[in-house]
Formats: C-alpha cells, structure tokens, sequence
C-alpha cells in the first residue's frame, strides 16, 4: 500500500475493502506501532464484519497511548453505520422469534462485532479490563475503571431485582441518602460482552434486568436466556 492509498483511507474509512484490510495488517506488522494503520485496519474488520474484530480492539487499545481517543472513534458517525446497525438487530430479533433452526451461537451473535455507543464507556471497558492482551502502556486511570467494574460485576452477581422504572419522579428529602442504580449503566453491549468472555451467568443475570428496563422487548430477552441455557448445555 503506497502513501496515497493510505491517506485516501484516512479520509474514507468506511469504504475499506477486504484487500485493502488486508494490506493494511501488513502495514502493522512492518509498522506495529502506527496507530492510524491500527484503527483502519480495525475499521476494515468492522466493515467485513469479520471475527478477528473483538480479539482486534483489544490489541489495538493495547497499541493506543489514550484509549478515550479510541473509544470516541468505535462511536462516532464515520466509524459505526447505526441506521445499519438498527435494522439488522431488527432482522436477527424478528429471526430469532421464528426461526428455531438456529444455532444458539447464530443467534446471540457470538463471535460478531461488538458495538459500542458513546454512553456505553463502561462497556467498553469491561470488554477491556478482562481481556488477555497486556496495554502497552497503562493509563493513570485503570485503577479508578477497575473499581467500577468490580462494583457492576458485584451488581450482576448479586441478582437484584430491579422493578421497571415509573414516569413519576420521587422527592428526596436532604438529609435522606440516595443510592446509585447500577442497573442504569446496564446495556445489551454489556450482555454481549459477557457472553463472549463466556460468563454465562452474568449474561442471563443481565439480559433479565434488561428485559424488566424494556419490557416491550421481554420475549427477545427471555429467548436469549434460553439461548444460553441450551449453549450451557453443549
């Protein structure tokens, strides 16, 4: 890939193509330390929506000096098509109620790109914090997103039961002390995370409090949860 190839994809990673991913990983490997080369190459597995994805995103945050800078990149317009992204969780949902032929990998999506959104720093992290890829170069932070982690995972494990949220607005008092809702920082990203770092349990924990968030999606999440249950089985 010669200088001018490379700058026309910095301007236009969404039309990365599979030969041009794959001459960008031999960029990588001649120059392992170029970020820039990282992320295209990241956005091409995206576009392919190719399993080395998730496994990517690890190296890459590994690879990268801020990983805010990287995160603001997976979210942002350019990186993440979410009309796409809408209508193909669309389809796999309305798929996943009626086609029983399915395998339960085929429908959790287990191995496919995780997506993450701009609120969703958490997830992220989670995704991160429990991967096996060592950072490069650790931030002055890790200790203070290591604590919030543990803090939601002992939310998963303790299997709250969360009541769905009221349009009426409760009056506390000064004096009277509140308690963060953990389960606001609880998304389908998170379940996803947890399913492919195969924490079975913490992933059916989460999809039932999501399905108590959003009941008009129940059937969906309880229908995962089964998918679980048979793949526990295997």
């Amino acid at each position: 890939m010669n200088t001018q190839g490379f700058t026309y994809l910095l301007k236009h990673p969404s039309k990365i193509n599979e030969e041009q991913t794959a001459l960008l990983e031999n960029v990588i490997s001649a120059f392992p330390y170029l970020q820039s080369a990282r992320v295209l190459y990241l956005k091409g597995l995206k576009n392919q929506d190719s399993f080395k994805y998730n496994q990517t995103l690890k190296t890459t945050a590994a690879y990268t000096t801020d990983r805010s800078i990287l995160f603001n990149f997976i979210t942002s317009p350019v990186f993440e098509n979410t009309e796409n992204t809408e209508v193909i969780s669309e389809e796999v949902e309305a798929k996943s109620t009626t086609d029983t032929s399915m395998s339960e990998t085929e429908e959790l999506e287990i191995g496919k790109p995780l997506s993450f959104t701009s609120n969703e720093s958490h997830s992220f992290g989670e995704w991160l914090q429990l991967g096996t890829v060592s950072p490069i170069k650790r931030e002055e932070s890790e200790s203070k997103k290591a604590t919030k982690f543990k803090i939601i995972d002992k939310f998963i494990a303790s299997n709250p039961k969360i009541k769905p949220a009221k349009k009426e607005i409760a009056n506390f008092t000064i004096s009277e002390p509140v308690e963060t809702d953990y389960s606001n920082l609880m998304t389908e990203t998170l379940a996803k995370v947890y399913l492919e770092q195969k924490k079975y349990e913490n992933a059916k924990k989460a999809y039932r409090i999501l399905s108590l968030k959003y009941p008009e999606k129940s059937s969906f999440f309880a229908n995962r949860i089964k998918a679980i249950e048979f793949l526990e089985k295997k």
